[in-house]
């Protein structure tokens, strides 16, 4: 017989450049299903009809409305209804891609007693802004990524998420190390 405890979800957190979507790219792969976060901004200017700018400041600005209006907890609202559909489909491991808010993080603990661990993906301050740049997808300038670090901090309150993680993997080398890291993790959670 099913039950809750069975289920088990990884929420993955972490700044701008962290690693994250390496992270969730190497979990998916594994045949994980995910849910995530940035998607229901996404869903939901498109249902409105507000066009994403290559930039994302489309993208931020309606992320801090939609908090703003809508309550802090809008967006991990709309995760743990899809969370539940992929439980009722018969789901019992379940990644969260792109926890960001100590809202957020508060109310998957209290929606998922027991069932949620949350992996930080950290790196050294510098490097993260290096890689940053590089990226092809919406690189940042120093001044930009700078921005989106206070912005992280200050207005989404990231900080608690990666301070209060269950497990943390650092990314300062290679995408193999980064990987080996999170299959550790995976092993100590009997994901």
């Amino acid at each position: 017989m099913d039950t809750k405890k069975d289920v088990k979800i990884l929420a993955i957190v972490g700044m701008s450049g962290s690693g994250k979507s390496v992270v969730v790219d190497h979990l998916t792969a594994k045949g994980f299903p995910k849910v995530y976060f940035g998607g229901m901004i996404y869903k939901e200017m498109e249902r409105r009809g507000i066009e994403r700018t290559p930039d994302g400041e489309s993208e931020k600005k309606f992320r801090e409305m939609i908090r703003e209006t809508e309550g802090k907890d809008w967006v991990v609202k709309q995760v743990i209804s899809e969370t539940r559909d992929l439980i009722s489909a018969g789901q019992k491991r379940i990644i969260l891609d792109g926890l960001y808010t100590w809202t957020e993080y508060k109310t998957l603990r209290h929606e998922f007693p027991g069932q949620v661990s949350v992996l930080a993906v950290v790196v050294d301050k510098g490097l993260r802004h290096k890689r940053v740049g590089k990226r092809v997808e919406r690189p940042f300038n120093t001044e930009e990524i700078q921005e989106r670090d206070r912005s992280e901090i200050e207005n989404l309150e990231k900080g608690g998420p990666i301070a209060m993680a269950d497990f943390y993997v650092l990314n300062n080398s290679g995408v193999e190390e980064l990987n080996a890291g999170v299959d550790e993790v995976l092993k100590k959670i009997e994901f």
